[in-house]
């Protein structure tokens, strides 16, 4: 698995190195835990990492001023999360790793595919044993001024703490003058309505907002956003009174 999240992360190296250094800020502080302690522990006794990258296929979500898709910036954080997640040793499962969604034939209208989809994926999601999930996503509104990231988190075991430490975190590196709080997420969100695991969803900016929306629409930006979701799994999970399954 180290292998190949080297393979993947490879044209990012720079951008990774960045990122190794941006998660041992976060795991320092939290006690005696280093980068390689991390590394030694997490295939032995942390959580499967499920990594849903919202939308996708013939739902594209938000639209960023410049026609961007939220689903393509969703995707693009996701998987560098992902191999992010394998340079740790960390087990993934990804809910989806192309923009194309293969659909059931069955399905012949948007709803229906965009249900159908939905539904494959809670499949997964709950098929994973000891999984936490984490879905990524980008905020959109009307007025172009809000800015900055936001953490819900599902109504299962440890999903709270798990979503105000990674909502903290969030906002530490990339927003730290937003009032924003961390917040249980929805009725109407139906994967972590359904998800019977520890389940979180970060908004990380506003595609509204045009200048985040150009950053979250840059490498760099999205290194950074999936290597504090790489250090607050880490930084969680890492903590002895842990106990997902």
């Amino acid at each position: 698995m180290v292998v190949f999240a080297f393979i993947r992360i490879r044209d990012w190296l720079p951008l990774a190195l960045a990122a190794m250094l941006i998660v041992a800020c976060f795991l320092i502080p939290a006690g005696d835990i280093t980068v390689e302690s991390a590394v030694a522990e997490a295939a032995l006794e942390w959580p499967v990492l499920i990594i849903d990258a919202g939308h996708g296929g013939e739902d594209g979500g938000a639209s960023a001023p410049g026609g961007t898709l939220e689903s393509s910036i969703n995707l693009a954080v996701a998987q560098k999360l992902d191999a992010l997640a394998g340079l740790f040793g960390v087990e993934t499962v990804m809910t989806r790793e192309s923009e194309a969604i293969d659909y059931p034939a069955e399905a012949e209208t948007t709803a229906q595919r965009k249900r159908a989809d939905q539904s494959e994926r809670l499949e997964l999601i709950n098929s994973v044993p000891n999984g936490v999930l984490v879905s990524i996503h980008q905020n959109f509104y009307p007025d172009s001024r809000p800015s900055g990231p936001q953490v819900f988190y599902a109504d299962t075991a440890e999903s709270a703490e798990l979503g105000e430490l990674t909502h903290a975190n969030l906002l530490s590196a990339l927003a730290p003058s937003s009032r924003r709080v961390a917040a249980p997420v929805s009725d109407d969100i139906y994967l972590m309505r359904e998800a019977r695991c520890t389940a979180i969803l970060a908004e990380c900016g506003f595609l509204s907002n045009p200048e985040e929306s150009a950053l979250l629409e840059t490498d760099e930006y999205q290194m950074k956003i999936a290597s504090v979701l790489m250090a607050s799994y880490l930084q969680f999970f890492s903590r002895g009174d842990k106990t997902v399954t």
